[in-house]
């Protein structure tokens, strides 16, 4: 590998790097979205609750002030009794209270397979990218920039599953939730999106053959044919 084009390449594993970690926080977090269900009076015990792809977790919140940016219960920095459990993805358990078993679920079930097959694109990516630096394995930067891509559309795709599922979650009127909004792991998911996607692309462009500055440079280069 040309020393330009090393460079080219390590700035590049510099950014994929940074989306990797934003990933990585986003799939094993659970502050996706908060939500909050509507607060009738004051100094009373509301519960509001944050999940993320694996996790729910409940909070109450002893309200004695009214909240300056809703009618909800929150906000969920406020002190309280956290009560946190894991999804049974495939078996109904208690959360179908918050999410409906035949809606909700599904799409949680999703977002999570989704995110999965982006962890495995990211981690074939990574190897090919690290394997790329060997001698005469330049080859590889055109898969691993690939693989880099599709993991940043699948985790894009996993966040419009989770943003469809908190908004029919809020319609339905078989829920108590009256308001939401998204947290940082939803930014994180957003920005491993930006940076794996725009970091497999610049792969895939160094991984381009080298085109001449002059049109006619390869072919005035060529040895003219022999003639028997």
């Amino acid at each position: 590998m040309l020393e330009d084009k090393r460079t080219k390449v390590k700035i590049t594993f510099l950014v994929i790097l940074v989306g990797i970690s934003s990933m990585l926080a986003a799939v094993v977090t659970d502050h996706w979205a908060v939500l909050s269900p509507r607060v009738e009076r004051l100094n009373t015990t509301c519960e509001a609750a944050h999940f993320g792809l694996w996790r729910l977790c409940k909070k109450s919140i002893f309200i004695v002030e009214e909240d300056p940016q809703g009618k909800g219960c929150g906000p969920i920095s406020l002190p309280g009794e956290k009560n946190c459990s894991y999804f049974k993805h495939f078996t109904s358990g208690e959360e179908a209270e918050v999410f409906e078993v035949k809606t909700q679920k599904e799409y949680n079930i999703s977002a999570a397979a989704i995110a999965v097959f982006s962890l495995a694109f990211m981690t074939l990516g990574s190897l090919c990218l690290m394997m790329a630096f060997g001698k005469g394995r330049d080859y590889l930067l055109r898969p691993a920039g690939m693989f880099f891509a599709f993991a940043g559309l699948c985790i894009v795709i996993s966040v419009e599953v989770m943003r469809q599922s908190v908004k029919r979650m809020i319609d339905s009127d078989e829920t108590i939730w009256i308001d939401y909004y998204y947290s940082w792991s939803f930014t994180c998911a957003c920005a491993a999106f930006t940076l794996l996607f725009i970091g497999g692309i610049s792969l895939l462009i160094i991984s381009m053959p080298h085109m001449p500055r002059n049109p006619w440079e390869t072919c005035m280069d060529a040895e003219p044919e022999t003639i028997d």
